[in-house]
């Protein structure tokens, strides 16, 4: 059991926080023109008023709760709080899921409630509910008919005791939540985590966290994804003050309202600021393009570790001086650290970021592992660009079977591993074997330590000339191309590699203002002569330190982004590269009938 100087369970670090941080401005929302502000031992209150609620329901142990979040809130975190506290299991569902998903889901689990972030959502679960055991459905946004009436619930006696009774059975063993992830082939599985799964990862991470209690950090990530989950709980022990973004129109006055000091982030949201600044770099005036353009060369060159020499020093203080410290304004101008996770971050990215005085911390995890399993640090010596960090406290890393260059799969052991995929033995059985998680990731060990992601083992492919290609890491080598914004790579049992590109589109219009080439919408510019000729330039340019057999032979350009919410990618932005193939199947054809650039 745990006692105030520790914590066991998640809902544990509620009571842990107001024994070492009671903090008074714990979790924050901007609404209606003001903060709203919750104290921890509000937050403690309320959620002890859900988890009564929930037991007046007559909802018994161990029943899943199954809850629909966009962005954090502190509504979400009292919820989340609350189904635990009572003994029950929390089963989040994406917001961006379709019916199907989201049908399979309820059904697989049996959910017997449902709490959604709002009105739309609502509408979206109450049209299942004849498909599904939903005995509730309820939402979070106030004066609208389904909202939850929990938060302020007046229990009797008899509940609160029925309450504490139920805290006293939730062991560290209890299953917490049940996370389904969708994976690139888009087969549901259920990651059973519990207490002691969640909780290892929470505290694996607090002394590698580089805040102290009282610091500001912004929540903008979906708490449906097990990254911003754990790492909000870990705010939460911390002793940090939690600024929620409203939603995703209103971050940039967010950040600007909250003036976070570190934030987590997906790579993508990373990629949308550093288009910011190579479209300002295509400005008209030939001076501040000058300078914007060399401040990006600079900083993508960047190296935390090596030393620089006095010159570099010198431009890095001007640069900062003239277009980073614009860039770090818009973030609120506090912030010092970023980590980022869920998929890999480019290296330049991260370079850029950190040489504007960002130190930008790469990591890596999935949702079988709640979900740290490494991070680079802050300290000296201990952050190394293009690397995914070093195996955070408590996880054991191996690669296994590695050939001749030292990679293989990555193998992880630790208290941080799932209890299996829900009624799914056999799956459990494919990936935990002799107590180590196979992850399916495939990957090296750089100075012994710093983990290097190299591809997906089951996405890697052989070519019909025999040689074996790894996807990920090539579309991550063209996504390099400003003018490139997302890329798949394609050649299985086929003669060379191909790819589908989606341009950046804004950067593309401003390069044709430049050139003076009339814009118009991009389903016709994806055809435009002069742009094609342009992506074919950056291919080649990208193509030249390749080995033959990796270069991009010809592509196609798509016309519009490809989104979770149109179903192209996985909530934690990973190509679902089977609805791609079948979406362009007749342009892949193509590429490969008509007569392409000389085969090596």
């Amino acid at each position: 059991m745990a006692t105030p100087a520790d914590f066991s369970r998640v809902f544990d670090v509620v009571g842990y926080q107001l024994q070492k941080h009671p903090q008074q401005h714990a979790v924050n929302i901007w609404r209606n023109g003001k903060w709203i502000r919750f104290s921890v031992s509000e937050i403690e209150r309320r959620s002890d008023c859900v988890a009564c609620w929930l037991i007046q329901q007559e909802i018994k142990e161990g029943a899943r709760i199954a809850v629909v979040p966009r962005s954090g809130s502190p509504e979400w975190l009292m919820v989340e709080l609350g189904i635990q506290k009572a003994g029950l299991t929390v089963v989040p569902i994406h917001a961006s899921a379709s019916i199907d998903e989201t049908t399979f889901i309820l059904n697989e689990t049996e959910a017997v409630l449902c709490i959604s972030a709002d009105t739309g959502l609502y509408y979206k679960i109450s049209s299942l509910a004849l498909k599904s055991r939903l005995i509730g459905n309820y939402h979070l946004q106030p004066d609208a008919a389904g909202y939850l009436p929990a938060f302020n619930y007046k229990p009797t006696a008899e509940i609160t005791e029925q309450l504490s009774w139920r805290k006293k059975q939730v062991s560290a063993e209890s299953l917490c939540a049940i996370l389904y992830t969708s994976g690139t082939a888009g087969n549901q599985k259920g990651v059973m985590l519990t207490h002691k799964n969640m909780v290892s990862s929470i505290k694996s991470i607090l002394p590698l966290m580089p805040v102290k209690p009282g610091s500001r950090v912004l929540s903008f990530l979906p708490v449906s994804h097990v990254f911003e989950r754990t790492t909000c709980f870990a705010y939460l022990a911390l002793g940090v003050e939690i600024y929620f973004s409203q939603s995703r129109e209103t971050l940039a006055q967010d950040f600007l309202r909250a003036r976070p000091h570190l934030f987590t982030s997906v790579p993508k949201a990373l990629e949308r600021m550093y288009a910011i600044l190579q479209e300002q770099a295509m400005h008209k005036n030939p001076v501040i393009r000058w300078v914007i353009r060399k401040a990006l060369r600079l900083g993508e060159h960047y190296d935390v570790v090596k030393r620089q020499n006095l010159f570099y020093h010198f431009r890095l203080v001007l640069a900062r001086l003239l277009v980073y410290n614009k860039w770090k304004r818009a973030l609120g101008g506090s912030v010092r650290f970023i980590i980022v996770g869920a998929a890999a971050l480019r290296p330049n990215i991260a370079r850029l970021f950190s040489a504007s005085g960002i130190l930008t911390l790469s990591g890596y995890g999935m949702t079988e592992t709640s979900p740290y399993i490494s991070v680079n640090r802050v300290e000296p010596g201990m952050n190394k660009f293009g690397t995914v960090g070093i195996a955070v406290p408590g996880v054991q890393l191996r690669i296994h079977e590695p050939d001749e260059h030292g990679e293989g799969e990555i193998c992880v052991q630790g208290p941080n591993v799932m209890a299996g995929y829900y009624r799914r033995e056999d799956l459990t059985r494919e990936v935990l074997i002799n107590g180590w998680l196979h992850t399916g990731d495939v990957g090296k060990l750089e100075d012994g330590r710093f983990l290097v992601i190299t591809g997906r083992k089951k996405e890697i492919f052989k070519t019909t000339t025999g040689l074996y290609i790894s996807p990920s890491q090539l579309e991550n080598h063209f996504t390099a191309s400003p003018f490139i914004s997302q890329c798949m790579i394609i050649g299985f049992n086929r003669p060379y590699v191909s790819a589908l590109i989606v341009p950046h589109f804004g950067l593309l219009k401003a390069w044709c203002e430049e050139h003076g080439i009339h814009w118009t919408a991009p389903a016709y510019m994806v055809h435009n002569i002069k742009i094609l000729q342009k992506i074919q330039d950056e291919i080649d340019r990208l193509n030249e330190p390749l080995e033959n057999y990796k270069r991009v032979r010809r592509f196609v350009l798509a016309d519009s982004e490809w989104t979770a919410e149109s179903g192209e990618l996985t909530a934690s932005y990973k190509l679902i590269r089977d609805k791609l193939l079948n979406k362009y199947a007749k342009e892949i054809e193509k590429m490969y009938q008509e007569p392409g650039r000389k085969e090596n």
